[in-house]
């Protein structure tokens, strides 16, 4: 066997890839729209052209197709609000927030499926908001307008960030592929679409500045956006869910780590402490709801 045969291998380093992607949009050059527009669209030309080279078509239902257009809107507002929380608070915080999704699903699974949350489920919520105000603090007006918009920001990627996962469930539903990459190829080039035309409604520019940004874009598009998802789809059905949970943490982890390392992000031991309460919590909260009513 050799080492990318191995799903827990495959499901860590897509982690450790997809942990970059605030790294990529707080070192390029350019409007956070169009550091998103560059995302999908590099990842997603990556996308197609694996999808030529294997010969695989899409023969996606009518159903699915529009499925993956509400999957790609909701996809477009998780990019414009996260790419704006991660340069007013930081790719650590920025990505700690998004993680927040767990609790959104959970809300959702017992909703639309009536699956009731464990205990440790529930006890996850208070948990996460005790942790984040930890980080922010308790004084909310006491913060820069643009940090407060940044928690806003990176709370409304979680609420956005669920609705594309959920939308991209249904839409796979009944698929014979273990691996979205048709999907996944789809919603890039839908989202690429969608931002372009909300870059030119705010007169924002394509224009990539340097060869530089445009290295850092390559690597954020090819590297998180197209490697790091299809190395954990890959690998979710051959891991466990605690394997899956420990991943799910490892993103914000490291991406907190490189906010520390690359960009000299102050932290103090109440803040560490408050992560580490986060952590804990969007873990307990990934964990599967108990049973349907």
């Amino acid at each position: 066997m050799t080492l990318l045969e191995s799903p827990r291998l495959r499901l860590f380093i897509g982690a450790a890839l997809i942990s970059l992607s605030p790294v990529w949009v707080r070192l390029v050059d350019v409007s956070p729209s169009t550091s998103a527009f560059y995302r999908v669209l590099f990842g997603g030309a990556a996308l197609v052209i694996y999808l030529l080279v294997t010969r695989r078509r899409l023969h996606l239902s009518t159903r699915a197709w529009w499925l993956l257009i509400v999957a790609s809107v909701f996809f477009t507002l998780d990019l414009w609000f996260w790419h704006r929380s991660i340069l007013y608070v930081g790719p650590g915080l920025a990505t700690l927030l998004a993680n927040f999704q767990v609790f959104i699903m959970m809300i959702a699974g017992f909703v639309l499926l009536r699956q009731i949350p464990r205990a440790p489920q529930l006890l996850a919520v208070p948990m996460a908001l005790f942790g984040l105000a930890l980080i922010v603090g308790f004084d909310w007006s006491g913060l820069a307008d643009d940090y407060q918009l940044g928690v806003i920001f990176g709370l409304l990627t979680a609420v956005v960030y669920a609705g594309y996962l959920l939308s991209l469930r249904q839409a796979r539903a009944g698929s014979r592929y273990r691996v979205p990459t048709r999907e996944m190829a789809v919603v890039s080039v839908i989202t690429a679409l969608m931002l372009a035309v909300a870059i030119f409604a705010d007169r924002e520019s394509l224009t990539i500045p340097t060869y530089e940004d445009l290295g850092w874009l390559v690597a954020y598009g090819v590297l998180s956006h197209c490697l790091g998802w299809l190395f954990i789809a890959s690998s979710l059905s051959e891991v466990t869910a605690v394997e899956t949970g420990l991943a799910l943490l490892l993103q914000p982890t490291l991406s907190f780590a490189w906010d520390v390392l690359f960009f000299d992000r102050p932290m103090t031991a109440i803040e560490l402490t408050g992560a580490g309460i986060a952590l804990v919590a969007i873990y307990l909260g990934s964990r599967p709801a108990s049973q349907q009513i």
